[in-house]
């Protein structure tokens, strides 16, 4: 019988042993250890002969440690037999790197596609990815999940009296217009630009504000700068609250420091990364449920295509 297993690197074990418990499965056992310069050894404790095998690994920090356990693992996996191996990845780091923005310059996210199927991964399950076309550096099938399914309800259970999406800068405009056609509500862009060198970034308004509650959406958090000039800038042209749905809490940095001072009044994130760091305005909602229900389908045969919409 073909049966799945599903394995966990070190990145965030919490959210397989929930996804695990989703699927009414346990996480198998795999032992990962560090020789004294550092270098990763893998040892799977049990058979795979057959097996749909399914790794659990964020590539968030320590990226190059993440990514490499997903690399050696799946070497492992694919030197014992296992019938496929499919990479859930719900952050993918190296993602913000998708094309020449320079001259001379790498396409780091590229690279990490051609090592991951040289390895041997036949499918990658990931979500919110910073740029859409990383899925066509892939000839293995990509499924690109939707965090706005999650936030959408959360959402909704808020009762906002004046709701309104914005986007928090122009290269985010498409993800935030999509989340509010969902929800049915209207859009304003924060634009910001730079007058000249040495001068400090402008940000504009493009919308009607006054009294209304904002929702700044977008794909990530890293250092919260952006979130947290938007939203000061939004509440100083007359917006009753301001939250933040960001699907990746990288948070870097000074991130929750800003946020703790800043003028948002929520920030809602995913646990696609684990949370390193504890902040009373940060709420996280759980994608291993939708994870888990894509896994069981793909290894019935079924369409994802409903987990889309």
């Amino acid at each position: 019988m073909r049966g799945f297993k599903i394995f966990t690197g070190s990145a965030h074990p919490e959210f397989s042993k929930e996804l695990a418990k989703h699927l009414d499965a346990v996480v198998s056992k795999a032992t990962l250890n560090r020789f004294s310069d550092g270098e990763i050894n893998v040892q799977i404790s049990e058979s795979v002969r057959g097996k749909d095998v399914f790794i659990i690994q964020p590539t968030c920090a320590p990226v190059n440690d993440s990514l490499m356990e997903l690399l050696i693992m799946t070497d492992a996996f694919r030197r014992s037999s296992a019938n496929s191996i499919n990479a859930v990845i719900p952050y993918f780091g190296y993602a913000r790197q998708d094309r020449k923005a320079a001259p001379r310059v790498p396409i780091t996210a590229k690279l990490v596609a051609n090592l991951m199927e040289s390895a041997g991964i036949d499918r990658v399950i990931t979500m919110d990815l910073h740029a859409g076309q990383i899925q066509g550096f892939f000839d293995a099938p990509v499924d690109n999940l939707y965090g706005s399914i999650v936030f959408r309800d959360y959402v909704r259970s808020k009762r906002f009296k004046n709701p309104i999406i914005a986007s928090p800068d122009i290269g985010g405009v498409s993800r935030a217009r999509y989340f509010a056609n969902q929800l049915g509500m209207d859009l304003v862009i924060v634009d910001k630009k730079r007058e000249k060198a040495n001068v400090s970034e402008v940000m504009n308004i493009i919308g009607d504000v006054e009294g209304k509650d904002i929702i700044l959406v977008d794909d990530m958090i890293d250092t919260a700068g952006t979130m947290c000039k938007a939203a000061d800038v939004l509440k100083s042209k007359g917006a009753h609250s301001v939250m933040a749905l960001g699907t990746h809490p990288v948070l870097s940095g000074p991130a929750i420091e800003r946020i703790e001072k800043s003028a948002l009044d929520e920030v809602v994130v995913s646990n696609s990364i684990p949370l390193r760091q504890q902040c009373s305005k940060i709420t996280v909602l759980s994608v291993a449920p939708l994870f888990a229900e894509v896994i069981r389908r793909i290894y019935h045969n079924e369409s994802v295509n409903s987990l889309f919409i």
